[in-house]
């Protein structure tokens, strides 16, 4: 008996409560305030710029045409209401955009003359996590820039749109002090309390976000809690060796990549506490990690070069016959090889036998916890156990 795919995306475990939070959280636990309040055009720009307003890591990744960023500049400019905007605040004068960042980003683009290139967007939200920002080097350079200029249809046959090919500097000034001038509604939401959980501002960012594409909890969770431990993550998963056990050579938009080497670590590190659901579990442990050691992310990250280094990559271990990655599969083989070097502290990983793995993938307990009721303790539990006695 063999594992038998999920008609799911290549990623995605079955019956796991990847999708969102599996449990509902009750707001009367919380103490939140939301005031509404209208920033000026300029003053958003300024946001930017200056930092108070933080573009969430997920969210960096901007998505809009240039004819839609024209149709929301032209509108702004002859007084269009726009859409509200929605914040979070994390401290004094410390904001994160929940709703709105292609708004916010297309404002901000425009007036800084330059629009990115669509193979360069990947790139570009690389280059954003790595600086906070996009640097001024890197705005001015046409091969990840071009310039900015209004694509608008005509509102007539024949008659050629007012605006059609202008950019915010060549925009007339009467035109430029009403595009600066005009306010849009920013909705700002405060979490009082308590201070120490992160779980309503979770709900918040997945109720609220209205982009257009549902957010995946990762690339939520990328925003809430980075750290230098989310730093090591996007280092190994951009690991030649790590894009070979995968379906795809180019890191996935919506980082589900990412979280499948959280989810790996936090078996390996907090499994015995387990317990449902996943993507609480995958919270937890993402606060937590806020607060690791230097030394101990340097280690957890040779760790998994060493596993890498013993991974058999030709036979795709980590899929079924159709190519599909199995997450489960995954986290059970790296727990059981990784465990001993672990709580011994060292990086003796032994070689993984492709023999071994394609035994475990035809145990017939092994599949049924990798198949059904997936993120269960019970199965989550008994899956990494098998594995121990199976591959050490």
């Amino acid at each position: 008996m063999e594992i038998e795919d999920v008609p799911e995306v290549s990623w995605v475990d079955p019956e796991e409560d990847v999708n969102g939070i599996a449990e509902d959280i009750s707001f009367t636990e919380y103490d939140i305030s939301a005031s509404p309040n209208d920033f000026n055009i300029k003053t958003l720009f300024d946001f930017i710029g200056s930092g108070v307003v933080k573009i969430p890591g997920f969210q960096r990744n901007y998505v809009w045409d240039i004819k839609r960023a024209s149709k929301l500049i032209e509108s702004i400019i002859i007084g269009i209401p726009i859409p509200q905007i929605f914040l979070y605040e994390e401290a004094k004068n410390k904001f994160m955009v929940i709703d709105g960042q292609q708004r916010y980003m297309t404002i901000y683009y425009f007036m800084k003359k330059r629009f990115p290139r669509n193979e360069k967007r990947l790139e570009l939200r690389v280059i954003f996590d790595q600086n906070k920002g996009i640097p001024e080097t890197i705005l001015n350079n046409n091969e990840y820039f071009s310039d900015f200029n209004l694509k608008l249809p005509s509102a007539q046959p024949n008659q050629v749109n007012k605006f059609n090919g202008l950019n915010y500097f060549t925009l007339d000034d009467a035109d430029k002090i009403s595009f600066e001038l005009r306010t849009i509604r920013n909705i700002i939401i405060k979490q009082n309390a308590p201070d120490d959980e992160h779980s309503v501002v979770f709900e918040i960012f997945n109720r609220l976000n209205s982009g257009g594409i549902n957010l995946k909890p990762q690339e939520i969770r990328t925003s809430l809690f980075h750290s230098a431990f989310y730093d090591m993550l996007y280092r190994l998963n951009l690991s030649q060796n790590w894009r070979a056990l995968t379906p795809s050579a180019t890191p996935d938009l919506n980082m589900k990549d990412v979280e499948i080497l959280l989810r790996g670590f936090a078996m390996l590190v907090d499994g015995n506490t387990y317990k449902p659901s996943m993507t609480k579990f995958l919270n937890r442990f993402s606060l937590k990690a806020k607060m690791f050691p230097g030394e101990n992310i340097i280690y957890l990250e040779r760790l998994f070069e060493r596993f890498l280094e013993n991974v058999p990559t030709e036979d795709k271990i980590f899929h079924s016959k159709s190519g599909r990655f199995n997450i489960s599969v995954f986290e059970s083989i790296f727990v059981a090889s990784c465990v001993g070097a672990f709580c011994n502290r060292d990086l003796n990983v032994s070689p993984i036998g492709i023999e071994k793995v394609l035994s475990l993938k035809e145990d017939e307990g092994f599949i049924e916890a990798t198949q059904f009721d997936t993120a269960s303790e019970k199965n989550v539990k008994y899956r990494i156990e098998r594995a121990k006695e199976m591959l050490v």
